[in-house]
């Protein structure tokens, strides 16, 4: 069996904490900010704790970084 790769996109978008759990960063704070209330800006500004099938998938991906 040949050694598992890391999925370099994966490996630039999200950390997984020593816990196991997935972190991404939110959505909706890369452009076109000046349309967004100050309000919805301040509470995308933490990362985003995911669960579920998205975190398992994650953690696949970055398996070999451990």
């Amino acid at each position: 069996m040949p050694k598992l790769k890391t999925h370099k996109g994966m490996k630039k978008r999200f950390t997984v904490t020593a816990s196991g759990k997935a972190i991404a960063r939110s959505a909706g704070r890369g452009h076109i900010l000046s349309s967004k209330t100050a309000k919805r800006k301040r509470q995308l500004r933490g990362d985003t704790i995911l669960t579920g099938a998205m975190a398992l998938k994650i953690r696949e991906g970055l398996a070999p970084m451990k």
